[in-house]
């Protein structure tokens, strides 16, 4: 079975969806594939993005702003398991129709990237919107917690003893 891949989409790709991006793939350890991207996006990851997951021992290796066409929507595309959006104007978009027909959800989060200037307002609010999309990646996770190959077998198993 293939690792299940999120997608976390925002506007410019540069902060809350690249927070998104890198937590999940920590987190996670290797039980997803975390990418992210933009419908309009900034070409750079915001330096105090970088700065925060830099200072929490995050592996910044790949992490790029970059466009949601680069993960394809024909019959050739890579699956999307789930579409996370993280920021209100990504989910008011009209999104591409993805293959494979992904579980998606919003989970909006203020934009750190709009508390200027840089200093420590501004630190803040990334770390906020840090702490914030690491409980729902966690509570994410927890939904797969437990979901060994016994328990699956256990369960279907209990529905073939199913009767009229």
């Amino acid at each position: 079975m293939s690792t299940p891949t999120v997608l976390f989409l925002c506007t410019g790709n540069s902060a809350r969806s690249i927070l998104a991006e890198s937590l999940l793939n920590t987190l996670g350890a290797g039980r997803f594939s975390a990418v992210s991207a933009g419908s309009f996006p900034k070409g750079q990851v915001h330096p105090a993005a970088l700065a925060l997951l830099e200072r929490k021992g995050h592996d910044l290796t790949g992490l790029r702003s970059k466009s949601w066409d680069e993960f394809g929507t024909g019959p050739d595309a890579a699956p999307i398991d789930y579409i996370f959006t993280v920021c209100d104007a990504a989910a008011a978009e009209t999104c591409p129709v993805w293959p494979g027909r992904p579980s998606s959800a919003h989970w909006g989060i203020p934009d750190p990237a709009a508390v200027e200037p840089a200093g420590p307002e501004q630190d803040a609010a990334f770390e906020t919107a840090y702490v914030q999309m690491e409980r729902r990646i966690r509570a994410f996770l927890a939904l797969f917690d437990g979901e060994t190959p016994a328990d699956l077998t256990a369960e279907l198993k209990a529905i073939g003893q199913i009767r009229d």
